[in-house]
């Protein structure tokens, strides 16, 4: 396991990293941090101009583990994180010698800042509304009566919900939006309306939320860009 950054940054990527993951004492990734716990990814750096953060998962054989340690501490910093790790190759072929990859990914981590009211057109869902998951959304009914599933909301348009927003990760002091938009309703702001309503609701609920997609979503992107969402670092996981 590892960090090349300061003590500040160095708490926030922790933050950033056990949001995203179960961690075992020792920083090994055991689980992607849901409901269900599916399995980590065998590599993960979180990557900001201040500094890079990075994890293995707890079963990579040590001598892998020493390798990529090693790249990993020569990865400079970059100004532009749209660009390839400079180690991006060397890595990737030290996890495929160990087993074949399966998937990759990269993209922007970002930051919601406060200040934001939830949208007139978005509800916060409960048991007393939910019927307005059933025309578009029925697959994520009944509800979940789990308390730690954190914030649902919806944007509502035409009497239904139309795009949802919700914790994607288990939160803590920090949650991570996951948005949906049914087909009909995608490219007319209804999502951008949802990620609002959610962020706003999180925060009153005293917890840090935070957005994250891939370089190549860039209708993701351009709901980053509406909220005035702060770039932070580039996620990149390797299975």
């Amino acid at each position: 396991m590892g960090t090349d950054t300061g003590q500040s940054m160095l708490k926030r990527m922790e933050l950033h990293i056990n949001t995203l993951f179960c961690c075992d004492p020792e920083g090994g990734l055991r689980a992607v941090n849901e409901p269900e716990q599916p399995p980590a990814p065998r590599f993960y750096m979180l990557r900001t101009q201040e500094g890079n953060c990075w994890r293995f998962r707890y079963d990579l054989p040590a001598a892998t583990i020493e390798h990529l340690n090693r790249l990993c501490q020569a990865e400079p910093l970059s100004a532009d994180l749209t660009r390839p790790p400079q180690q991006y190759t060397v890595i990737k072929a030290v996890l495929e010698a160990q087993a074949p990859l399966q998937d990759e990914n990269r993209g922007p981590a970002y930051w919601i800042p406060p200040g934001r009211p939830r949208p007139a057109n978005v509800v916060l869902i409960s048991a007393t509304n939910a019927q307005l998951l059933q025309p578009l959304f029925p697959c994520v009914l009944p509800l979940p009566q789990n308390p730690r599933r954190g914030a649902l909301v919806a944007t509502v348009a035409q009497g239904m919900a139309v795009a949802l927003c919700y914790c994607a990760r288990i939160p803590d002091q920090v949650t991570r939006a996951g948005v949906e938009t049914a087909e009909p309703f995608c490219g007319q702001g209804y999502a951008t309306a949802a990620v609002a309503g959610w962020a706003a609701e999180v925060r009153r609920l005293g917890l840090i939320p935070l957005y994250g997609t891939s370089w190549d979503n860039l209708a993701s992107q351009r709901i980053a860009q509406k909220l005035g969402m702060v770039l932070y670092g580039e996620d990149w996981s390797i299975e």
